[in-house]
């Protein structure tokens, strides 16, 4: 015998009580059904239609674009666009040039450079304190004599060269463009965004091949090169720096009648500037990685001898140029940081003017002594070799084989139990599944996560990959990718939550999560090449440790954000400290949990790519051997496409997964391009 209660009755003109929510499976219950299907399926179809080919095989598509590649060179001498290309390359290579015989190689028939090491130095340091003050001056001028004391100052200098070269045209053409992207609207700025939006998807090892195409190698492609890796860093910041202007304010100066160029220059790029100067900042560390990378197309600089070591597996002959990198950065990133702080405190009124200019003043005549010396003395001009660098190299060779040595058991215990547990199982089903249930699997998660605008480029892009006949390395790829993420996000939960919880902790590990976010990411693979040896564990590795402090600071800060009050709230009704964990905190801060697992995606993938240079295979080496032979060129190109599908793909999927998770939880934001934005 069965009850049953008749709802009560209403009031007349009561409002009727809401009828009762339905509840449907949340999205993590829907993406294990499908994960449960597809290996169901898997199990009686694995190993068929995996479209695996042999290293030198190549589909039509890849010959094609081989064509393309020789007949672009056959007509360097009659294309018009191929001879401005090569005219704009050699002006920047001759630019490189001048400035290189300027302060790194001798300027024949003189036999050292027009200003020595010590003028150079002088200059930097001179520079650094008038725009940063006196600490960051000593910090210039200890980076610059190390360049020289461990015996790489030409290599240093001609990285630097190429750097601020690059830097100088990302200046001269982002400006207007982060002017137009920041007063023209969001509607107006449509293209530029998803041009932006591109640009940063792209892994930096992708963009080698095709420039080196229309510019050559050496100088001229590293500057080109640099040059578009640089450019969305100041466009993006400094035009969200110039929209993000008081409306009030602009009002307020509108309403006396100034003109529209008066407003810009008065107003906006005035109130901007600290904006601006941060933008410059990320343009610079940007360019000095893309320079770096820029080694592998002959790009002068200290990228050249990490590159050979990397080659050689010479762990101590890459990690000292590699270290100089990382002052560098670290040089570079504090300058344009002090600078910028300096020129607020200006803008207050809090420094003394007069003394400024006094102390500016007898120091630039010392550095102009110095640069006289410089030129008169051959012991100023060139740095005399010294055993600095091949002791260090020595002595990191030793410490290594000690590491390897004695605790190889704790290595390889790391790459076994990776590799069982995470890397084969995945492998194998992403590998050795036909090509139309991978593809089938990963729509159906597209859907389950970012609904139709996360299906629509999956569709597109897993048709781009089949397309180019590289599907089965693209899988490979994908694997190391997902691998590096879950890696990745583990610890981002882990530290980031720490930090959030522990004042103390956030303190201690902040300072190495910005010097980490510092480092270029050719830099990370010394290290860990050392630990591991050539393997695919040592990209992931490397991805892991790269992308690391992006993803935990995101999710320190965002569950750092999480309110107070919700909190006490939360501790009021009993709550334990792992409820409070797991039930407040990284729901209320999910938002920041996929933005750090979409960052951490996709510089996973950015150094797995680069990991092909240390037998990563899959798709990374695949753009390795494309660009070393010429005959594997349109093989090479197609992976470049590969790489860039597939990242599009995963951070389309990644935002939709973000904009659906926003209208949960506020349905005004419905909007396509408003979701986007947010």
């Amino acid at each position: 015998m069965s009850l049953t209660f008749a709802p009560a009755p209403t009031e007349p003109g009561a409002e009727a009580p809401p009828p009762p929510e339905r509840r449907s499976l949340p999205r993590w219950a829907w993406a294990l059904v499908v994960v449960a299907v597809w290996i169901v399926v898997w199990a009686f179809t694995k190993g068929q239609n995996t479209l695996a080919v042999p290293i030198r095989e190549h589909s039509d598509v890849q010959n094609q674009l081989t064509d393309f590649r020789n007949s672009v060179l056959a007509s360097r001498d009659s294309n018009p666009v191929v001879q401005l290309t090569y005219n704009l390359g050699e002006w920047f290579g001759s630019v490189f040039d001048w400035a290189s015989r300027m302060i790194s190689i001798p300027d024949l028939p003189r036999p050292v450079p027009q200003i020595g090491w010590l003028g150079v130095t002088a200059i930097a340091t001179w520079l650094g304190l008038a725009v940063a003050g006196w600490r960051i001056a000593i910090l210039v001028a200890a980076s610059f004599f190390s360049f020289g004391l461990f015996g790489y100052w030409s290599d240093s200098m001609d990285l630097l060269i190429v750097t601020f070269v690059a830097v100088a045209a990302a200046v001269v053409l982002g400006l207007p463009l982060a002017v137009y992207y920041g007063t023209a609207g969001r509607t107006g700025t449509a293209i530029l965004t998803t041009i932006l939006d591109l640009m940063q998807t792209l892994p930096t090892f992708v963009y080698l091949s095709p420039v080196v195409l229309f510019f050559g190698i050496g100088a001229s492609t590293a500057v080109v090169c640099t040059l578009i890796y640089a450019l969305p860093p100041i466009i993006r910041i400094a035009g969200y720096g110039i929209r993000s202007v008081s409306t009030t304010t602009i009002e307020a100066t509108d309403s006396s009648g100034q003109t529209r160029w008066q407003r810009l220059t008065k107003v906006q790029l005035p109130m901007a500037r600290a904006t601006i100067v941060v933008g410059l900042n990320q343009t610079i560390m940007a360019a000095l990685s893309m320079a770096t990378i820029a080694a592998f197309v002959d790009g002068p600089g200290l990228g050249q001898p990490v590159l050979q070591g990397l080659v050689r597996n010479d762990v101590g002959g890459a990690f000292v140029p590699g270290m100089l990198i990382v002052v560098m950065a670290v040089m570079l990133d504090r300058t344009t940081t002090a600078a910028s702080e300096a020129s607020e405190k200006a803008a207050r009124g809090g420094v003394d003017v007069r003394l400024r200019r006094i102390v500016l003043a007898v120091t630039g005549v010392l550095a102009l002594v110095a640069v006289y010396v410089s030129r008169q003395s051959f012991w100023a001009a060139e740095f005399r070799e010294t055993s600095w660098g091949p002791r260090l190299a020595d002595a990191v060779d030793s410490f290594f084989t000690w590491v390897t040595d004695t605790f190889h058991g704790v290595t390889q215990a790391m790459v076994d139990g990776v590799s069982t547990a995470l890397l084969n199982p995945l492998q194998e089903l992403l590998a050795e599944s036909p090509w139309w249930l991978v593809g089938a699997a990963i729509v159906a998660l597209a859907f389950v996560f970012g609904g139709i605008r996360g299906v629509v480029p999956a569709v597109v892009c897993l048709a781009g990959i089949r397309f180019f006949g590289l599907w089965h390395d693209t899988m490979l790829t994908l694997t190391m990718v997902l691998v590096g993420t879950i890696l990745v996000m583990v610890l981002a939960v882990v530290l980031g939550v720490w930090m959030a919880r522990a004042r103390v902790a956030d303190v201690v590990l902040r300072p190495f999560l910005d010097a980490g976010q510092t480092i270029p990411p050719f830099v990370y693979l010394i290290p860990v090449l050392g630990l591991f040896g050539p393997s695919r564990f040592t990209a992931i590795f490397a991805g892991v440790v790269y992308a690391a402090p992006a993803a935990i600071k995101l999710v320190a800060d965002g569950v750092k954000g999480v309110s107070v009050t919700t909190i006490e709230a939360s501790r009021s009704t009993g709550c334990t400290r792992w409820q409070e964990i797991t039930k407040v905190q990284l729901p209320m801060a999910r938002g920041s949990l996929v933005l750090a697992a979409n960052q951490g995606l996709l510089y996973v993938l950015s150094m797995v790519v680069i990991g092909g240079l240390v037998g990563a295979q899959a798709l990374g080496y695949d753009v390795v051997l494309g660009t070393s032979r010429s005959e594997e060129w349109g093989k090479g190109a197609a992976a470049g496409i590969t790489i860039v599908l597939l990242g599009i793909m995963l951070d389309r999927i990644m935002r939709a997964a973000a904009l659906n998770d926003a209208v949960a939880k506020d349905p005004t934001k419905r909007s396509w391009w408003r979701g986007m934005a947010a």
